[in-house]
């Protein structure tokens, strides 16, 4: 068997400039890194050891050794055996998992939000954190995959209720708690027959009729409002409109278009979310807004000051999204009130009133599918729900006449 061990860092850093240290077992020209825990500067690792410059190298460098030690006792093992073992046998005696009951949730939870910063997918990795952060401190740190049950599942949800969570916040945090119990699984960390989501299931979580969309009265009233007195407001009225008038363009492709993806009067994007593409006419509305930014003349390639540098890495994205999309919120409850119009809104709120608004006015759900990149009919149908209890209410009221 022509078998290799090495430790070697990863090839890009996570958010902090760190790099995560690997043990690297080639074998059969086929390859698998397996995290070891630590993390370093580039600077400071060179020959597969830890240079004078890391925090406590001497120890971190036993480390190494008692690992690669570890790892080559397994490789003769399997020879001595005659065994022609996958390299995913050798991780899973590498890392001791044969008994996968005493795997701790925290550590997994750690590690997978780890992946998802370093390849730069900072809206799951904070999905996930949030989510960590409320189960532990429901379950406790200590807890393990096999102390993991339909019933303990079912007091969170209790434990979440209690403390004034609503279903769709509920059913957000358990589709997380499900997806990390489904790659602990792939990664045999925990045992199919300890999955509790066979017999709890999310779909039971349905959100309360929370009315989303703008009502055609209430956004002519924002459309039309008078902000001469407060042009601090102007920047959240221009997101909103503009993300209504780019067939409900979320904020995070707001955040991301760039004047190099404005050409022949389009705009042509691919959606973050599900990657669809759209070439869309810039109407006037959206012209106007475009001229106010162009003005600017900012030094950098985005349309909009929300991300004010090309060269960002993800977390300083997502941090700066956080902090512009907090600002933005914040500024439409003022423009709300003085619109008139009673009722709270957020940026989400564009996407939805795009669809039912053109509902109103006669647009056919198959169109405005298609104009919202919904890969099925059912999405969009969602989207509609205040327009179909609208019109149900609306046929109800028939009965008074007779």
């Amino acid at each position: 068997m022509n078998t290799s061990i090495k430790i070697v860092l990863d090839s890009r850093p996570m958010s902090n400039n760190l790099y995560t240290v690997y043990l690297r077992i080639i074998k059969d020209r086929k390859r698998k890194n397996i995290a070891l825990g630590l993390k370093c500067r580039k600077e400071h690792f060179e020959n597969e050891q830890f240079l004078k410059g890391h925090p406590d190298y001497k120890v971190e460098n036993d480390l190494l050794i008692s690992f690669k030690a570890r790892a080559n006792k397994i490789i003769r093992d399997f020879q001595n055996e005659a065994k022609n073992f996958s390299l995913d046998e050798f991780e899973k005696k590498f890392k001791g998992k044969s008994d996968i009951k005493n795997c701790k949730v925290s550590d997994f939870y750690d590690e997978i939000i780890e992946e998802f910063e370093r390849s730069g997918r900072m809206g799951y990795a904070k999905a996930f954190k949030d989510t960590k952060i409320s189960f532990l401190k429901f379950t406790g740190n200590k807890i393990v995959f096999s102390d993991i049950t339909t019933v303990l599942i079912e007091k969170y949800e209790v434990n979440l209720r209690e403390k004034g969570n609503e279903s769709g916040g509920i059913s957000f945090k358990m589709r997380h708690l499900r997806a990390l119990f489904n790659m602990a699984i792939n990664r045999k960390v925990m045992s199919k027959e300890n999955y509790p989501f066979r017999e709890y299931k999310i779909s039971k979580l349905k959100a309360g009729n929370n009315k989303i969309a703008l009502s055609i009265e209430d956004f002519k009233k924002i459309k039309n409002v008078d902000l001469s007195k407060f042009p601090h407001l102007h920047e959240a009225y221009n997101y909103f409109m503009f993300s209504v008038y780019t067939r409900g363009m979320n904020f995070a492709d707001m955040a991301k278009l760039k004047w190099s993806d404005i050409t022949n009067n389009r705009i042509y994007y691919k959606r973050s979310k599900t990657g669809h593409s759209f070439n869309i006419e810039i109407n006037e509305g959206i012209q106007e807004i475009l001229d106010i930014y162009k003005s600017l003349n900012r030094e950098s390639g985005y349309v909009f000051p929300i991300l004010l540098k090309d060269d960002l890495t993800p977390k300083q994205i997502a941090d700066r999204k956080h902090k512009v999309l907090a600002r933005y919120n914040a500024k439409l409850k003022k423009i709300v009130e003085l619109a008139e119009v009673d009722r709270s809104i957020t940026s989400y709120v564009a996407r939805h009133s795009f669809a039912t608004i053109l509902k109103n006015l006669g647009t056919s759900v198959e169109r405005i599918s298609e104009m919202m990149g919904h890969g099925n009919i059912q999405i969009t149908m969602s989207y509609l729900k205040d327009f179909e209890n609208e019109e149900l209410d609306k046929e109800n009221r028939k009965l008074l006449n007779l």
